[in-house]
């Protein structure tokens, strides 16, 4: 497969998941906390808070869908080994690490908010521990293809 192959699946995948992200954030999470308001009278005052909260935990994941476009385009280009894709893998690193904070600190308030159950924090973990894999593979990415950039300048500089 060649880099503008590559390129385009990338894209591709891409946008497949901000239309999924969109789905879910816009239709399917609205309409089970709907079903959850009417089922569940007495937890009616959650529903702001909570969708409110999962629709700001959204934001910094299609920030991130964009920043691999970047990276998908830098990739057709034959750049893929660029400090370019270094710094937008290292963005995505701390966009990971904000938002599994944000996420993790977030449930913690709404639990003592009493707007929680402690059922749904120790899933929420889960979701956290998967945010900081994200967060730990994109640094580790990142140094790589600075490294990687970085031989290939020299290798570019030597006749």
């Amino acid at each position: 497969m060649n880099q503008h192959k590559l390129s385009v699946w990338l894209k591709g995948i891409i946008i497949g998941i901000g239309l999924c992200g969109l789905i879910v954030y816009f239709a399917v999470l609205p309409s089970l906390a709907d079903s959850f308001r009417i089922s569940y009278p007495e937890f009616a005052g959650w529903y702001w808070p909570w969708l409110l909260f999962l629709w700001v935990s959204g934001i910094p994941c299609f920030i991130v869908l964009f920043m691999g476009w970047k990276i998908a385009e830098n990739i057709g280009r034959d750049r893929s080994f660029s400090e370019e894709n270094a710094r937008l893998l290292q963005r995505v690193a701390w966009l990971a690490a904000g938002d599994t904070a944000y996420f993790f600190v977030g449930n913690i308030v709404l639990l003592f908010m009493s707007m929680n159950h402690p059922g749904i924090l120790l899933l929420s973990l889960l979701v956290c521990f998967a945010g900081v894999a994200v967060t730990v593979a994109a640094a580790c990415l990142s140094h790589l293809v600075y490294k990687a950039a970085d031989l290939q300048e020299q290798s570019d500089l030597t006749i």
